[in-house]
């Protein structure tokens, strides 16, 4: 979730684009669901619905607004096993970092990919079918390579996200 307060100090720090609490709202409200209809999201900004199509386009063009996704819940897939996989990356391979994250990014079983400053170099969150499929994803895309050092993967009980912490 959003927290106004926050964005509005990372402003002052930062030479970003200047959000006004409409704009806050209209950014908050989409975060908690991408789809809420115009009308309705203009109601909670207390805009007229086409000034706030005019501001959600402007977010979106600025690059605020990065796009809207669909949160599945990937058990109803048959996807069982999450796992936080931690790669160290070979010292005379530090200058591929980037491009070996962004190859990690590409492969299905792969949520989201972290380049870190400390210790691990990249974080990767994968889902898979079974243990065993996961053991498969870490050996063939991972131990393998020459660029990565060292793995350690830790399952995921739970992921609780701001929306599903209440109701867990």
């Amino acid at each position: 979730m959003l927290n106004s307060e926050s964005i509005k100090n990372h402003q002052q720090q930062m030479n970003t684009v200047r959000l006004d609490d409409t704009d806050l709202t209209i950014l908050r409200e989409l975060s908690k669901d991408a789809r809420t209809p115009n009308n309705l999201l203009a109601s909670r900004a207390g805009i007229a619905p086409s000034t706030c199509l005019g501001r959600v386009r402007a977010l979106q063009e600025a690059g605020v607004i990065r796009g809207f996704h669909a949160d599945i819940d990937p058990r109803m897939l048959g996807l069982q096993v999450s796992a936080m996989v931690s790669v160290m990356i070979r010292p005379d391979y530090r200058h591929e970092m980037l491009n070996a994250a962004r190859i990690l990014q590409g492969l299905p079983e792969v949520q989201d990919v972290f380049v870190l400053g400390g210790t691990p170099d990249i974080l990767v969150h994968v889902i898979c079918r079974s243990v065993e499929d996961l053991r498969d994803f870490v050996a063939k895309h991972l131990g393998a390579k020459a660029a990565f050092a060292s793995t350690q993967t830790n399952l995921v009980f739970e992921h609780l996200t701001p929306e599903t912490s209440s109701n867990s």
